[in-house]
């Protein structure tokens, strides 16, 4: 059996954040600035400046993310943090008109992205870090954890690079709870923090 541990990610562990995000998908390009950046400004800048961003993030007081590791190897990554530093969020129609929470709220978390690498999918990753995330952002004083996956069960084709926002049922696994459907295979579901 595997040996599966989740970590913040800091920025002592950037070459793991690395190696979690090129196992296959937009990892790399992306350098999980995409929701954090307005679309002209995602637009605007290139892969090196987005590695530069993210290393400046991994490097603030509070981490941007979390990283799995099986066997020692980092494995997966999930995005979690408060909603208002992930302004692309607030500016989805599809979320917008479904939240009932206040966008300016900081309290108000998001789970917005998973990247699990080839070679470890199919162990169940992606609930271990959602599990690990509500965690860190209790910690953190999130009164409020949100999230937007994809439903593959709706009838819409996805590839696998699509189901970096979660699929729902991981989600309603954990005590999210629907709040609404924007589309039929895009869920916004959420989950109230005990104080």
């Amino acid at each position: 059996m595997a040996n599966i541990t989740i970590e913040p990610a800091t920025a002592d562990r950037f070459d793991d954040a690395q190696h979690a995000l090129t196992g296959g998908g937009d990892g790399p390009t992306c350098q999980c600035q995409w929701w954090t950046l307005t679309n002209a400004q995602f637009n605007a800048t290139s892969n090196d400046e987005r590695w530069t961003m993210l290393r400046d993030e991994m490097e603030s007081r509070r981490p941007p993310a979390l990283i799995a590791y099986v066997d020692g190897e980092a494995a997966g990554w999930v995005r979690v943090g408060p909603r208002t530093a992930q302004v692309r969020l607030g500016r989805t129609r599809n979320y917008t008109a479904v939240s009932p929470e206040p966008w300016d709220d900081d309290s108000v978390w998001a789970v917005s992205c998973f990247v699990v690498r080839k070679e470890h999918r199919g162990q169940g990753l992606n609930a271990l870090l959602l599990d690990a995330a509500v965690d860190f952002a209790r910690a953190g004083g999130a009164r409020v954890v949100e999230a937007y996956p994809i439903d593959p069960e709706a009838g819409t084709k996805h590839s696998s690079n699509d189901l970096y926002h979660g699929t729902v049922s991981t989600f309603a696994n954990a005590g999210f709870r629907e709040i609404g459907r924007p589309r039929p295979d895009v869920a916004v579901v959420s989950l109230e923090l005990a104080g």
